[in-house]
């Protein structure tokens, strides 16, 4: 479907939900998912009940992946905070109030990614959200265990646009958040795209993408091994690699051709893999050059390179340094968040973190009033024709 077909789609389901609320919920998750209950919301008991079927092995692994992205969110609000600055004239504050409702979308189409419930709920919880829900299409039991563990107010068996628009408007069931985060397909992008201004939104996510930069001490294998990690999300995935050596070009296609052989998700990673590009170039700064420029989601760094050099890299979501820092790592359980800008966005932000929960505002309370106040006030008000503001200063002579 091209993207006018999908803007259009979208609308359409977008007005549905805001018009029928959970009724249209309802249809939508019949059409689109196979879901036919009328209750969204998992229970207590469905929560208990999903803890059983996780073993606890991977229960384990859960709880440690929590503690690290907690670790590490709970290092980022700490540099995020208020301050009360004195002047001449009065008191200057900066506050940081945590959002009160927040929504959490975590896909659930092809695979089950309680990681996305992890990485997306307990930054907000750490920054003091009051209620954070979860949409997700046929929710499995371990994006709900993931979900619980991570601090969830509520899980809702809600996914794709019908997801997006009930959080976005509200339901009877699905009460209206502030902002919408996490990762989903075209039609989930889609409809955050449209429904922002009415609630906030992190980014619009595309999809997932790594480019690494090598030179000849790199590992071919390892090289492979995580372009092959990243093409397996999904076919418009892109695995790129930047190296200053030819054997290392070689060699890489020579793994990705034998390890493709034998992985079970060889149909989507192949056609991946083929839209992905090898780039061979003269030397390292050529590569970062270019890197910049690709502004990648991933950025691994497999070469031998200068720490003044890795300042010159600026665009990018997430930067994994040496040939031990695979970006799986950090998709899963490394801490810092995995939710990253794609598209080259990477220009402009980066990467989910407790600041997306927060709001920071400024107190103004003038207890000295001066000349120099009033005639800067005044004079420009003046300038650019707004006289109830000339006015309104020049009252205050007084």
């Amino acid at each position: 479907m091209n993207e006018k077909k999908v803007n259009l789609s979208v609308s359409q389901i977008l007005q549905e939900i805001k018009q029928r609320g959970d009724c249209a919920v309802v249809d939508y998750n019949i059409k689109f998912d196979k879901n036919y209950s009328t209750n969204f919301r998992i229970s207590k008991k469905q929560i208990n009940e999903a803890y059983k079927k996780v073993d606890k092995e991977t229960l384990s692994v859960l709880k440690y992946v929590a503690k690290n992205i907690t670790l590490f969110a709970k290092a980022q609000i700490k540099q995020v905070k208020g301050f009360d600055l004195k002047t001449t004239f009065g008191l200057l504050s900066q506050k940081v109030i945590p959002l009160s409702r927040v929504g959490c979308y975590v896909p659930g189409g092809n695979y089950s990614l309680p990681s996305t419930a992890l990485m997306t709920i307990i930054p907000a919880k750490v920054a003091g959200v009051k209620k954070v829900i979860v949409c997700s299409p046929n929710v499995s039991s371990l994006v709900i265990v993931a979900s619980d563990l991570a601090g969830a107010d509520e899980i809702f068996n809600v996914g794709g646009v019908q997801a997006i628009g009930a959080m976005a408007y509200g339901t009877k069931q699905i009460l209206r958040v502030d902002k919408i985060v996490g990762p989903g397909n075209k039609y989930v992008a889609e409809a955050k795209k449209q429904v922002f201004g009415e609630v906030g939104i992190d980014f619009i996510a595309g999809p997932s993408e790594v480019l690494i930069i090598a030179d000849d001490t790199a590992d071919p294998k390892l090289i492979a091994a995580d372009l092959l990690a990243q093409a397996e999300h999904d076919i418009n995935a892109r695995a790129n690699l930047i190296t200053t050596s030819k054997d290392v070009k070689r060699m890489v296609k020579l793994e990705l051709n034998k390890q493709l052989s034998g992985l079970t998700t060889r149909d989507v990673a192949e056609q991946s893999i083929k839209k992905s590009k090898i780039i061979l170039v003269k030397n390292i700064f050529d590569a970062i050059k270019l890197a910049n420029e690709f502004a990648p989601e991933h950025l691994e760094i497999q070469a031998k390179i200068k720490p003044y050099l890795l300042d010159t890299l600026y665009n990018y979501g997430s930067l994994f340094l040496g040939k031990n820092s695979a970006e799986c790592f950090g998709d899963y359980c490394l801490g810092p968040n995995h939710t990253l800008p794609t598209n080259k966005s990477a220009r402009y932000t980066g990467g989910l973190s407790v600041r997306d929960f927060v709001k920071i505002v400024t107190i103004q309370k003038v207890t000295k009033i001066n000349k120099k106040i009033i005639l800067a006030t005044s004079k420009l008000a003046e300038a650019e024709g707004l006289f109830a503001h000339k006015k309104a200063a020049d009252l205050r002579k007084n």
